[in-house]
């Protein structure tokens, strides 16, 4: 990780800026590729402009926000007007109508062909980085805006104005990158935050769940279990400490060191009450998905479930995934629910703009706090793939395709067991129909957290054929109300809730599907780009 880190770095150095900057600009603006591009070392620092921003990782984080599973309260980072559906052209709405890393991959695979390498295999392997690199921007900006153009190269502005690709277009230049990357990757990275073979494949299996493509899917995910590389981690928590950073669960992510390349957006997630904003949370929503530890569902029969303590005899992921109120949190009860606490005004529930509008708080990658030396400096590393999400992409592409098996419960037991959840009830969830709730709930709790809700509530359909979105994020998203009980010993009952009150109320119609395209970009392209249809 930290040779990747020190040829970031120096890259920087060398261009005497940053490299998106750098590389954001026509060659013949900065320095000549007949200057720069002579040796495999050079190819080495520039494919770090590739990488440099590459995965979304503010996404990672915010998506959520843009789901029913989280919120945004404040307006100008972006994801706010998206979970809303209040959406525009012109507002705060997450940009990534961009081509700037597009245009990077674009140079470095045009430039890198007169180089040299001593093996074949080594030029092949960063080809195949940054193919994979393109086709996961392509597969961002096409899920998000429903079809952009496809840019090989150009060399001036005039020549990238062109009209939009079709969303199938876009889709087969994904796969057709993806398929040409894959055999040309080493098997296994050659050190962290490198793409190897488990990174393409693990795109592949995302891109082609979310457009239907389930063989496509399940094969994708077939191949990464074939690797023989990654397993479930035995702690679910585990996963999102800074002790967990290499197991063996994790395909890829972005990568951070505290002193050379800090990940400071943390920070922005605590309460504040810990000298946070609250920038992004999870909401009652998320937690009313949780099954209870008996594997029943909080609407069934003899669950259990207790409105009042609403956070008890949970899936255990839940604890793991959000903190809540009353749980044990840096030595102290964790308290959002009272206005005043000892008589004094309660920093997480005082009005501010920083306290968490949802009462709760994110647990992935914040806890514990004491992990960090500082919060506003830190070497988190968010997941961009994991084991998990494909071992739950196989069993869903496999029951859309064939229904139920034994080879589908099998992986949704590993799942499960690794927190201590049941296995599933097989005579309950015996049909298609049925085990598709399951594996959907399953994904969702699972997956709470780090970025992939609203892409799942977009390409999930009901029986009518609507989008579950149309269903979860119409209507007033709400916030629990009640107080702590100091004398109450299980963390999961001092919560007492008594009501709920209103954060915002919430639309979404069909065409929020797509965000709405940044106007700016219209203007630069009025003649080839049109808007997206409700915008």
């Amino acid at each position: 990780m930290k040779r990747l880190l020190v040829y970031m770095l120096s890259g920087m150095a060398l261009f005497g800026t940053s490299c998106s900057d750098f590389l954001d600009t026509a060659p013949l603006d900065a320095l000549s590729p007949a200057t720069t591009w002579k040796t495999e070392g050079d190819a080495e620092k520039f494919l770090i402009g590739c990488y440099d921003g590459w995965a979304d990782e503010t996404g990672i984080l915010y998506w959520d926000c843009a789901s029913d599973f989280g919120f945004n309260f404040h307006a100008h980072e972006g994801w706010r007007e998206i979970g809303a559906g209040t959406m525009s052209s012109t507002g705060n709405v997450a940009n990534y109508y961009s081509f700037g890393m597009i245009r990077r991959c674009n140079d470095f695979l045009k430039n890198i062909e007169g180089v040299e390498f001593s093996d074949a295999a080594k030029k092949n392997d960063l080809i195949g980085q940054v193919k994979t690199i393109r086709a996961y921007q392509y597969f961002l900006m096409n899920w998000l805006y429903g079809g952009v153009a496809i840019i090989d190269s150009y060399e001036t502005a005039d020549e990238a104005k062109v009209p939009r690709n079709t969303v199938e277009e876009v889709k087969k230049f994904i796969y057709d990158e993806l398929d040409e990357a894959v055999p040309m990757l080493n098997d296994a990275p050659k050190a962290s935050g490198y793409i190897a073979k488990g990174t393409a494949l693990a795109l592949k299996m995302r891109a082609s769940l979310f457009y239907a493509d389930y063989q496509l899917a399940k094969d994708a995910a077939k191949a990464i279990m074939d690797l023989g590389q990654y397993e479930l981690d035995p702690s679910f928590e585990n996963l999102f400490m800074v002790a967990g950073q290499n197991s063996k669960e994790i395909i890829a992510a972005v990568q951070h060191d505290e002193n050379l390349y800090s990940n400071w957006m943390i920070a922005t997630m605590y309460n504040n009450g810990d000298g946070g904003w609250s920038s992004m949370v999870p909401t009652q929503n998320l937690i009313d998905t949780y099954e209870m530890s008996n594997g029943l569902t909080k609407e069934e029969a003899g669950s259990g479930y207790d409105a009042t303590h609403p956070f008890a005899n949970r899936d255990p992921r839940m604890a793991m995934t959000v903190l809540y109120p009353g749980m044990d949190w840096n030595g102290e009860v964790l308290n959002t629910l009272d206005k005043e606490i000892n008589g004094k005004s309660n920093p997480n529930n005082n009005g501010a703009n920083n306290c968490s509008k949802t009462r709760l708080t994110w647990a992935k990658y914040l806890a514990p706090m004491s992990q960090y030396n500082d919060v506003w400096s830190t070497n988190c590393q968010p997941i961009i793939f994991r084991y998990a999400e494909v071992l739950l992409s196989y069993a869903e592409a496999e029951n859309e395709l064939n229904g139920p098996s034994a080879e589908v419960y099998g992986m949704l037991n590993q799942i499960r067991n690794r927190v201590g959840m049941p296995d599933v009830d097989q005579n309950k969830y015996g049909s298609k129909e049925t085990l598709r709730e399951l594996i959907r709930r399953e994904r969702s709790v699972e997956l709470a957290g780090e970025g992939l809700r609203r892409q799942d509530i977009i390409r999930w359909t009901d029986a009518s054929g609507k989008m579950v979105a149309e269903t979860v994020l119409n209507g007033p998203l709400k916030a629990i109300t009640g107080t702590i009980d100091p004398n109450e010993t299980d963390p999961t009952k001092r919560a007492v809730v008594t009501g709920s009150e209103l954060v915002e109320e919430r639309v979404f119609k069909p065409y929020h599907r797509y965000l709405p395209i940044p106007q700016s970009a219209i203007d630069k392209n009025k003649e080839q780009l049109k808007q997206n249809e409700g915008y």
